[in-house]
């Protein structure tokens, strides 16, 4: 009766169980996974609102790639960071999960795959799955710091690979692609007609600075390649729903590519017009908001550093993004950390084989969490460690 594409167990794993059980019986729950930087406790200027003060929202005039005036504000976004990105070059979405999706369809037929990495994010699947499409991981090497293990890549490369996927900098690992690691993908996917697909929407949430790193890969300008990045992360507004993909590459490659995603965007419209004539001003807006995400970041990271230190668990080095991973002692697994942090703690964490870890044991914790709380969640995070002996978990 329903397509075949939807075939994942949509059961609620034991995790999901024991969280929900906890809520109903309104015991309170310190969430270390909190993404949604709405419910993180910000502020939002008030410039937000007004930005929707604008008779042009009362007008519909559809543009496949967007508005010029919204697309201008996307170009400037990029020349702030003093990166030119012609406008003509920028395509609008809803968000960079439609863009994935627009994406597959330009590249790829039923049966085709795309490289994504491992560990990464865990919606690649999903969003594949609904194009048709396979994915086949690459593994991430971890030695003080994340690599691409090339022999691994080449190897999962066949006539049917259509694109390698980037996430830059990476979640969870908060790693970011290299200069060295850029030059040979962009060979090896030059040589293969394969196309680059680079997820930046963290690119701007450093904790240092490093001039090897590639921050984005809308400068390109060999083989064909497609920067996404949205104001869900940049300005901290995911219910604004507007993201965008920047087409590079070769002119060739390019102005063929642009032809076809054009189209596939005109067979949508899906992006609204007043997040489009309120773009400018949500951009402004949504900077003291980045700042607000970048000091608490900052701060939680250090914190959680000073407090695993000695316990036996290890705060892997991260570059970049909204997200910490622990490596804590292998005597347990990983759903057995996180069931205890639940159950006896009331500590909300994720598992490293949510992501795809190799290996284990890892805890994905989330730096965007208000301060008090993720202060008492580590806290109870390292008593945990320190209590190793707790029953396993039947």
């Amino acid at each position: 009766m329903f397509s075949s594409r939807l075939h994942w167990d949509l059961r609620p794993n034991r995790i999901a169980r024991l969280l929900e059980e906890k809520r109903r019986a309104a015991v309170p729950i310190l969430d270390l996974t909190e993404s949604n930087p709405t419910r993180a406790g910000f502020n939002y200027p008030p410039e937000i609102l007004k930005a929707f003060d604008d008779e042009r929202i009362l007008r519909y005039d559809p543009q496949p790639a967007g508005t010029k005036d919204a697309r201008q504000a996307v170009a400037r976004y990029y020349a702030r960071r003093g990166i030119a990105v012609e406008p003509e070059r920028i395509l609008l979405t809803a968000s960079t999960s439609e863009a994935y999706s627009y994406l597959f369809k330009l590249l790829a037929d039923p049966g085709d795959h795309v490289l994504v990495p491992r560990p990464s994010y865990p919606l690649f699947e999903f969003l594949a799955g609904m194009e048709s499409v396979t994915v086949r991981p690459y593994p991430l090497l971890y030695c003080g710091g994340w690599a691409i293990d090339w022999e691994a890549l080449e190897a999962e490369l066949t006539d049917r690979t259509r694109a390698i996927i980037l996430v830059n900098p990476n979640n969870p690992t908060g790693s970011y692609v290299k200069a060295e690691e850029l030059e040979r993908l962009v060979a090896l996917s030059s040589e293969r007609r394969i196309a680059l697909v680079s997820d930046e929407v963290f690119s701007d949430y450093a904790f240092d600075s490093d001039t090897a790193r590639v921050t984005t890969l809308s400068g390109l300008e060999r083989g064909l390649a497609f920067s996404l990045s949205g104001l869900s992360k940049i300005a901290g507004l995911p219910q604004m729903k507007l993201g965008w993909i920047v087409v590079a590459g070769s002119p060739e490659a390019r102005d063929r590519a642009w032809e076809r995603l054009e189209w596939i965007a005109d067979t949508y419209l899906s992006v609204g017009t007043p997040v489009q004539c309120a773009a400018e001003r949500l951009f402004a807006g949504g900077e003291s908001v980045q700042e607000q995400i970048r000091r608490r970041t900052r701060q939680n990271l250090e914190f959680v550093r000073q407090v695993v230190e000695g316990t036996g668990a290890t705060a892997l080095p991260v570059e970049g993004g909204w997200y910490l991973t622990l490596q804590v002692p292998g005597v347990h697994t990983e759903e057995e950390w996180i069931m205890e942090l639940l159950e006896r703690w009331n500590v909300l964490a994720q598992p490293g084989y949510f992501f795809d870890f190799a290996s284990e044991a890892f805890l994905v914790v989330s730096l965007l969490t208000e301060a008090a709380i993720f202060r008492e969640g580590v806290d109870r995070i390292r008593k945990c460690i320190e209590n190793r002996s707790f029953p396993q978990v039947q």
